[in-house]
């Protein structure tokens, strides 16, 4: 099985798309005339404006949302793997890829928005297979993502986070793997049962607890190791072009192994992320596409640096070079993945090291699963459209729940490989279809700044800005002027 999954891997995730998703995420940064540096306190300010609606959720529970996909066992498993077979340099590439895919991610999210709709319960869905629809017209290709999706995130995704969580809480409290994967399939249950306003309220609470924790803890251990701190970084830039000895051998698997990881982590251009987007209730589609835009830097240059820092700064891996060789090898008795971020806290913080990371690694692994639910939910949603199959979702919840089980029980090698399928898969289809589609988010962002400029809150005409299909803007608009007009006539009801 291993063998297999390894061939299909060496496929999907060939040299062209490492480079389409840095080449991508350069050529968007320039588009939008770096937004991401423009525009970051604007970002800050509005992920804390606005409010949620019956339709949707507030920019802050979408942003909640996204982040509870983006910040997951990629955070920690995902930057130790990166080191452990792409050296400290590969760390640096993780950087580019967040940097760069701020501006994928604005483009994502803000055609997210341009193209939702409401589904038949009143809330709002959108991603990739709406817009590739509506905005490109080519609803075979929809369809072919949303299959592609659902399959990623009902199956081959949810089993990383959960392994990662079944091994992180074995390595802390020897607890058998079968156990932890019966206890994370209850709780999710319970939950994705309830819908996605639950999903949301959820996230909203524990992704930003967790988040400010970890990289607190972080922090202290940097601190207490802050004479280290130059040197580190000058390891993680030099290895990175491979002016360190001996890193020069893998300067190749730097790249690809920072750029995997990286996208896997920060999920830049790989379609998941404008699912939560689509769902957030704002007067302007850049509005969410900022917030996006902003959860990419939350993601990779917060939660993931405090981990590579954590594990180099430490020591918690060993370097080997010799005759023009670079080797990353295993710490005695540590396992790849979760092990050697547990066992850099724990070398700092006896005792405390390897629960503290178990816990964190649980929430954020299971917080992941349930945005997976969800994206795969709204894909299923996509397809129900014209036809109502109810007992679709219905299979979707036993078949994700059933993937975590089997995820947790079995090796870390194996889920990380059916997890790296689903997503190079739909960043191969998401990044084709915002290359193609990406007028609409630029003549919005344009329109967005130009509003901005006058003072005024801006809000989104399609028709106006020649933008077709936008359906929902297009209602909304035409409803207000109706709700205005009644609204005195029912106010002289009311009187009378």
């Amino acid at each position: 099985m291993s063998d297999l999954v390894n061939a299909i891997n060496g496929y999907i995730w060939s040299l062209p798309l490492i480079y389409l998703c840095l080449g991508v995420g350069l050529y968007f940064s320039l588009r939008t005339r770096f937004l991401q540096l423009r525009h970051i306190k604007e970002m800050v300010r509005l992920m804390f404006k606005g409010e949620s609606s019956p339709a949707g959720i507030s920019s802050f529970q979408a942003l909640a949302l996204s982040l509870s996909g983006r910040v997951g066992t990629g955070n920690i498993a995902g930057v130790a793997t990166a080191i452990t077979f792409g050296g400290p340099g590969a760390v640096f590439w993780m950087w580019v890829v967040a940097f760069l895919g701020a501006g994928t991610a604005f483009v994502e999210s803000a055609l997210a928005q341009i193209y939702k709709e409401k589904d038949d319960n009143g809330l709002y869905r959108g991603g990739p297979a709406f817009y590739i629809e509506k905005g490109l017209g080519m609803k075979w290709y929809a369809w072919i993502f949303a299959f592609s999706t659902i399959l990623a995130c009902g199956v081959l995704l949810p089993g990383v986070q959960a392994n990662s969580i079944a091994s992180g809480i074995e390595t802390a409290f020897g607890i058998p793997t079968s156990v932890s994967a019966a206890a994370v399939v209850i709780l999710l249950g319970l939950i994705i049962f309830g819908g996605v306003k639950r999903i949301a309220h959820f996230t909203q609470i524990v992704v930003p607890f967790m988040a400010l924790g970890y990289i607190l803890v972080a922090f202290v251990i940097i601190l207490m190791n802050v004479g280290k701190v130059p040197e580190v970084i000058s390891l993680i830039v030099g290895s990175a072009f491979g002016m360190q000895a001996g890193f020069g051998a893998i300067l190749g698997l730097a790249i690809e192994w920072g750029v995997k990881r990286g996208i896997y982590s920060n999920e830049a251009g790989q379609g998941t992320g404008p699912h939560a987007a689509a769902a957030a209730e704002v007067s302007h589609p850049a509005k969410q596409g900022l917030v996006q835009g902003f959860s990419v830097y939350v993601d990779t240059l917060f939660v993931c640096s405090a981990t590579a820092f954590m594990i180099i700064i430490t020591g918690a891996y060993n370097v080997m070079g010799k005759a023009g060789e670079a080797i990353v090898e295993q710490l005695p008795g540590v396992s790849a993945g979760p092990g050697y971020t547990q066992a850099a806290v724990e070398s700092v913080m006896p005792g405390f090291g390897s629960v503290f990371v178990a816990v964190a690694l649980f929430f954020f692994a299971f917080t992941t699963i349930l945005a997976y639910y969800y994206i795969a939910e709204t894909n299923v949603a996509y397809i129900n459209r014209k036809v109502h199959r109810p007992w679709l979702t219905f299979v979707l919840k036993l078949v994700l729940m059933s993937s975590v089980v089997y995820g947790s029980v079995k090796t870390a090698e194996l889920a990380w490989g059916l997890g790296d399928i689903g997503v190079g898969l739909m960043a191969w289809l998401n990044i084709v279809a915002i290359l193609l589609l990406q007028k609409p988010a630029l003549i919005a962002l344009k329109d967005y700044e130009e509003q901005k400029a006058k003072g005024l809150d801006p809000t989104f005409d399609p028709v106006k800005l020649g933008i077709k299909n936008a359906d929902h803007w297009v209602k909304d608009k035409a409803a207000k002027p109706a709700a205005d007009a009644a609204a005195p006539v029912n106010a002289q009801a009311e009187r009378s």
